[in-house]
């Protein structure tokens, strides 16, 4: 794959980052936007022990998706005090995803503040994701493709993007928001999976405090380096376009393919795998042949 650094940027204005990473769509990671933050210097897993240890969590592993899943349908529940033991005990495939912590633990909020650059945040939906070593996110993008700043705290975390214009290289699998599980994104077999030989993407690699900016409906692939967890912030799409898939994918395509997943069961996820393959395939072929990779 074709991936590039995404740019570091130690301080910026609002001014600057509408100019040069909002308006053109370009990822970036700010680092010590988030310095002041209480969390900067609190947060880290004996904290959450602390404060969170009795609440109970979702847990997701790397599974592939099945018939008999719901959307989003956690894998395992435990404690978070034991959910951070395992975490320190070594590798562990099971994350936390999307877990709410307005909801949750609403005393965490008074150590973070919404940034001024320029975005109306969805503040009330702060969502924390945490995983221990080698535990990775399937390629995927959010369903209502909202602009993110994932801020990280603790270790360090892989990062890699592309925009939806990358998405037919990547194996996207129809009636859903992920690619091809079987793709290792890290450390991908471009002869098996040549199409992603032509992907454009970004990449970086997270550390403590640092905060990644995701524009609209950008894939991301997310793999723990070290124990650790990230929050991301939200705001809603402001292009029409993407608020209109954001729709689409709400209204209609997550509930058309929890139908399908009951009426056909296992055969709904092959044929979506096998599609997911012959259509890059075949969109593959046809810019060779009229000579439009880029």
């Amino acid at each position: 794959m074709n991936l590039q650094e995404i740019p570091k940027v130690a301080s910026i204005t609002k001014e600057v980052f509408i100019k040069d990473y909002y308006r053109p769509q370009k990822p970036v990671v700010l680092q010590g936007l988030v310095s002041d933050w209480p969390a900067y210097r609190k947060w880290n897993l004996d904290y959450i022990r602390k404060i969170a240890g009795e609440k109970e969590v979702p847990l997701y592993d790397n599974r592939p998706v099945s018939h008999k899943d719901g959307f989003n349908q956690a894998h395992a529940r435990m404690r978070m005090d034991q959910y951070i033991d395992l975490l320190k005990k070594g590798p562990t495939h099971y994350r936390i995803f999307l877990w709410n912590l307005l909801k949750e633990v609403p005393e965490l909020q008074q150590d973070f503040s919404y940034p001024d650059l320029g975005l109306p945040f969805l503040k009330g939906l702060p969502m924390l994701f945490f995983g221990g070593q080698d535990a990775y996110t399937f390629m995927h993008y959010d369903i209502d493709l909202g602009n993110i700043f994932h801020v990280h705290f603790e270790g360090k975390k892989e990062c890699i993007l592309f925009s939806q214009a990358e998405t037919p290289y990547l194996y996207k699998v129809p009636h859903s928001l992920i690619t091809h599980e079987s793709i290792d994104f890290s450390d991908p077999d471009l002869d098996h999976w040549p199409a992603l030989k032509h992907a454009n993407g970004h990449r970086t690699t997270l550390q403590h405090g640092d905060v990644l900016y995701m524009p609209e409906g950008y894939w991301h692939y997310m793999r723990y380096l070290d124990p650790g967890f990230s929050m991301s912030l939200r705001a809603l799409p402001l292009r029409p376009r993407n608020m209109g898939k954001a729709l689409y994918n709400v209204v209609w395509m997550r509930y058309y393919d929890a139908m399908m997943r009951k009426l056909k069961g296992e055969e709904w996820i092959r044929w979506k795998n096998e599609e997911a393959i012959r259509r890059t395939h075949e969109h593959l072929q046809l810019v060779e042949e009229n000579g439009q990779l880029h």
